[in-house]
């Protein structure tokens, strides 16, 4: 399987994925525009609640192929961060109190300065996130150390497992992802991730792998927790679930597969003022591989940059104004405000 952009599909431009998204292309006037159901609710225009989390995307290269991926990232995937714009960032960061930084990608740990960046966040003493796919760790010998890596700084390591069977997981991620999952997971546990008393928090991620909302994200947790423990002995903290948005590769299988109308009505239906309150766009700031600032990673991937009246280039850095700006919407963020609410950490209500 290939990423969009190799197998040139129309969808792997984001003015495509826009179009379609606000009524072009045959869908003309069907959902109210998001921003409508903000005002509607007194919460328009949406603003920051001020940044807590500054989340960078390392490189769109990838080890998996996922159907569901919104970055569209794989192995012919080239666009990787510099290490200049890795120094932006820690000078970005430097002057500022932000205390958490998510690396995120692709598989952030192929960018070939993943190692010595982590070690600079370290001595900024920031908390650090990877969002590891696991398969990562056994890809090749040079990263099977990483769970003791990770250990040593204390990296918060939120993992993606779509569900705990081999037949959902290889379904969502390919063939063998389920094994090699399972054995990276067991890895960590061996590094103290997910054991009680070592710090080391170990979250998984599950997105459901079909046109649904997902389901209850403490009850799902509870099924996660028992049949890892049960069938491989695997420990982790929380679950985390989150609800696919309508964008590249999800929404490639949304019109492949008919479905894209009735799942945009589900979202819209299941629109919920309390998780719009709550949305990561509110407290997070995104960092393209490239350095260019977004409000969120799905704007990032749809190119839709800051307002611009901020500086919209980490090289340009002002915190002030990024806590000052009106937030940029789409028909997507429906899938961030649908029922319990969706975001990187999860369910938001």
């Amino acid at each position: 399987m290939k990423s969009l952009k190799a197998q040139h599909s129309e969808l792997s431009y984001s003015e495509n994925q826009l179009r379609l998204l606000n009524g072009v292309e045959g869908h003309t006037g069907k959902f109210t525009p998001f921003s409508e159901r903000l005002k509607e609710t007194g919460l328009f225009p949406l603003r920051p609640s001020g940044i807590q989390i500054f989340q960078m995307n390392l490189g769109k290269m990838c080890n998996q192929v996922c159907k569901h991926c919104h970055v569209d990232a794989g192995p012919d995937r080239k666009e990787i961060m510099t290490q200049e714009t890795m120094l932006q960032c820690l000078e970005a960061l430097d002057g500022t109190d932000v205390p958490i930084v998510d690396l995120t990608g692709g598989a952030p740990e192929l960018n070939p300065n993943f190692r010595w960046f982590v070690e600079s966040l370290s001595d900024l003493g920031k908390h650090i996130i990877d969002r590891c796919n696991l398969t990562i760790i056994l890809a090749n010998k040079k990263y099977h150390g990483l769970p003791d890596f990770f250990a040593m700084h204390k990296i918060e390591v939120v993992a993606s497992l779509p569900y705990y069977s081999k037949r959902r997981t290889d379904g969502q991620r390919g063939n063998g992802v389920f094994e090699k999952s399972i054995q990276a997971l067991k890895m960590l546990n061996e590094a103290g991730y997910g054991k009680e008393g070592t710090g080391l928090k170990l979250n998984l991620v599950f997105n459901p792998s079909g046109a649904f909302l997902p389901p209850d994200q403490k009850e799902l947790e509870k099924d996660f927790k028992k049949e890892l423990k049960l069938h491989f002995g695997i420990e982790f903290n929380n679950l985390l679930v989150i609800t696919n948005l309508p964008i590249s590769r999800f929404l490639d299988y949304l019109i492949a597969s008919e479905n894209y109308d009735e799942y945009m009505e589900k979202l819209v239906n299941a629109y919920n003022p309390a998780a719009a309150m709550n949305v990561m766009c509110r407290d997070t700031i995104s960092i393209g591989w490239d350095g260019f600032l977004y409000d969120c990673d799905f704007n990032q991937m749809l190119d839709l940059k800051v307002e611009n009246q901020v500086p919209q280039h980490i090289q340009d850095f002002d915190l002030a104004a990024l806590n000052n700006r009106n937030i940029i919407l789409n028909q997507h963020c429906y899938g961030c405000t649908a029922g319990s609410g969706s975001s990187c950490g999860g369910a938001t209500t």
